[in-house]
Order: C-alpha cells, then sequence, then structure tokens
C-alpha cells in the first residue's frame, strides 16, 4: 500500500515516521515475533516509530533493543531500503494507535544481520511487543502476516531480494 493509493496523494503528515527490520541470520533466515496484543496468529517483523529528533539508523537500532534484545554490537546493517514505504491501518485500529492521529506509517526499512547467538535475543522487555519469536524462511513470510501488511511486506522482500 502506498501513499498513493487510489491515485490521490495523501499528505506525510498523516502518516507515522517509522523504521522497519528484516533481521536474518547466518542461514539467511528471517526473525519475526507474535505480536502480544493481538488474540489472532500475528507475526511481524521488528518495527517502530522514530524519537523527535533521532536518526533513522539510531532509530532501528533501539526499535530492535526494545523489542527483541538484541544489542547493536550484535547486528549488521547491510542495506537500507532506497524508499519510505507506507501501509495504513484498518480503519479501526487507526483510533486505537496513536491517539489516531494517522492513517498508518511512513517507514524506512531496513536489512540486518544478526551476527551473535540466539541467546542474545530476549523478548521479554519492560513493555513487551512479542509473545514469541522464531527464525522462517523467506517463503513463508507472508502467510504469517496480517492481511493489511501483505503487501508492504511483499514490496520489503523485493527491496531485499539480491540478499535473501
Amino acid at each position: 500500500m502506498t501513499a498513493n493509493q487510489n491515485n490521490i496523494e495523501k499528505p506525510d503528515y498523516l502518516y507515522r515516521n517509522g523504521v522497519g527490520a528484516m533481521v536474518i541470520n547466518g542461514q539467511k533466515k528471517i526473525f519475526v515475533g507474535k505480536r502480544i496484543d493481538n488474540n489472532s496468529n500475528a507475526w511481524q517483523m521488528p518495527q517502530g516509530g522514530i524519537d523527535s529528533g533521532e536518526d533513522e539508523d539510531d532509530a532501528v537500532y533501539r526499535e530492535l533493543f526494545e523489542e527483541t534484545g538484541m544489542p547493536s554490537h550484535s547486528l549488521k546493517i547491510i542495506n537500507k531500503s532506497s524508499k519510505y514505504f507506507y501501509y495504513n491501518l484498518p480503519y479501526k485500529l487507526q483510533k486505537k494507535f496513536w491517539g489516531g492521529k494517522y492513517l498508518g506509517q511512513k517507514q524506512r526499512w531496513y536489512l540486518l544481520e544478526f551476527c551473535a547467538d540466539d541467546s542474545l535475543i530476549n523478548i521479554n522487555s519492560e513493555n513487551p511487543e512479542f509473545s514469541e519469536w522464531q527464525w522462517i524462511e523467506k517463503n513463508i513470510l507472508i502467510d504469517l502476516i496480517v492481511n493489511f501488511k501483505k503487501e508492504l511486506y511483499r514490496d520489503i522482500l523485493k527491496e531485499f531480494a539480491q540478499y535473501l
């Protein structure tokens, strides 16, 4: 989904600025976490907002540490998306998240390699976002993702295809 959905340009201020992280291990499997706030089988890659004045690189490392416990020294940036990706939340969720201020998110996506032992992964943070995590093959990623993010994830897989 893009900001140009239905050929109508939607202004960036309607989208929360964020970053997303496709983290792969040495076997090129992708890290996903099961959302703790959803009763369904909703999995996703780590992502989050950019704090005021924060650099995108700093934001992706912070988000990864907050959501997965992965320290920055265990991660290597392989690539960054060449553009921003947009997604819209379903209408009923727009009022629930971010005080109803945004339609969705505008994100720079990163491809990172996790270069450490899985024992460093800790999703039991002060404010956990995931109840479970796993490494998965790229060909099953789309099947695990909530419907409103499937197109976004297909685009991210295309963006980083040469590295996967």
